[in-house]
């Protein structure tokens, strides 16, 4: 029976609310062979110095020598330094990898059958200590979260190395769970927001549950006393049909979640950036120009610029938009107007005015 630890932490691995949590995961082992895994940064240019910060951080702060295993391209690398990277992540008694992108670290790892080392790490009582980016690819599917967020890819999954899946939780795992850096917007969970977050729920198969973990947050695995306790600045979630707080310094019997995986989710709901209902109340907010208004100006343009997202029901949207343009007309203000236009023209519509108003088509229906 396996008898290592698991530790998922939300975000925050390097700040000074986190060293205790840290002191306590290496108080359960002896100092050994501990290692830092280069993969999820790998794609940036200052490397090194990403390697060098958690090194210092580990040995300042905890007086524990990390050594750090450069593994930044399968491509790149050979034969020999791959099965050399393999051996020595098996080797280990204490794995650590934090921040980057997920995304990239599993296109690395996949073809190493990276879980398998993994596994055989925690075979040897020893620790995975995975945060933020890291934590994302433990699960049996992950969230690109670049490419939804950075880059406006559609919002899918990815598979997960699934190590979590393993010792009998069939989750998704999503860090920054609390996230409010965006302010008048919002990035809670990863970054991904309530409504993109829905809708990936409602693509996850039966069965596999979302594992939430708030930021400066440590999710603690213990696998011989199979519990799972919450330790840091917030709490973890295990949502299913339903959604289950796990408080702040409580520990529960694994098998309390392994028991809640038995549900169906519901259909995905295609996703809107505004709802129709809206517009007509964004529309009349542009009678009298105010200067509140062209937040909604910005907000119609941004719409309209996603509506060839196969996943948007463009049509409330796009008349919408015509509504505003008219108005806009009417009082005069063609500058708008014409913006407007521009923006719907861009996102590849025909859009052709008339004594009764505006019609729009896509310029590849002829």
């Amino acid at each position: 029976m396996a008898k290592g630890v698991i530790a998922l932490l939300g975000s925050g691995e390097t700040a000074p609310g986190m060293t205790k949590i840290h002191r306590e995961i290496f108080a359960r082992r002896e100092r050994g062979n501990s290692v830092i895994l280069d993969t999820t940064y790998g794609f940036q240019e200052n490397v090194p110095q990403m390697s060098k910060k958690l090194e210092e951080y580990f040995a300042t702060s905890l007086n524990v020598k990390m050594e750090t295993l450069h593994f930044a391209s399968y491509e790149e690398a050979n034969e020999l330094e791959r099965s050399r990277f393999s051996a020595r992540v098996r080797g280990a008694d204490y794995v650590f990898a934090g921040p980057g992108s997920p995304s990239y670290a599993l296109a690395q790892w996949m073809p190493l059958n990276f879980t398998d080392d993994l596994l055989r790490v925690l075979d040897n009582d020893g620790t995975l200590c995975f945060s933020s980016a890291a934590a994302l690819t433990l699960g049996a599917s992950t969230a690109p979260i670049y490419e939804i967020y950075k880059v406006g890819t559609k919002p899918h999954w990815i598979p997960g190395l699934d190590v979590l899946g393993a010792i009998g939780l069939n989750c998704a795992v999503i860090p920054h769970f609390d996230n409010n850096e965006g302010g008048n917007y919002d990035t809670r969970f990863c970054y991904l927001g309530e409504r993109r977050l829905h809708y990936l729920e409602g693509l996850l198969p039966d069965g596999v549950a979302t594992l939430g973990i708030d930021e400066h947050t440590a999710l603690i695995i213990e696998l011989e006393s199979d519990t799972l306790t919450v330790k840091g600045r917030g709490n973890a979630y295990w949502r299913t049909n339903e959604e289950r707080v796990l408080t702040n310094a409580e520990t529960i019997d694994l098998a309390q979640l392994r028991g809640a995986n038995a549900f169906v989710r519901p259909l995905p709901q295609p996703i809107s950036s505004i709802e129709s209902s809206e517009l007509s109340t964004l529309a009349e907010s542009f009678r009298e120009f105010a200067p509140a208004s062209y937040d909604t100006l910005i907000r119609l343009i941004e719409v309209a610029s996603g509506a060839r997202d196969n996943y948007l029901d463009p049509t409330s949207l796009i008349e919408g938009v015509l509504n505003v343009r008219s108005i806009a007309r009417e009082q005069g203000h063609y500058d708008i107007a014409d913006r407007l236009r521009d923006v719907l023209t861009s996102a590849d519509l025909e859009i052709n005015d008339g004594p009764n108003g505006s019609e729009w088509a896509p310029t590849n229906s002829k």
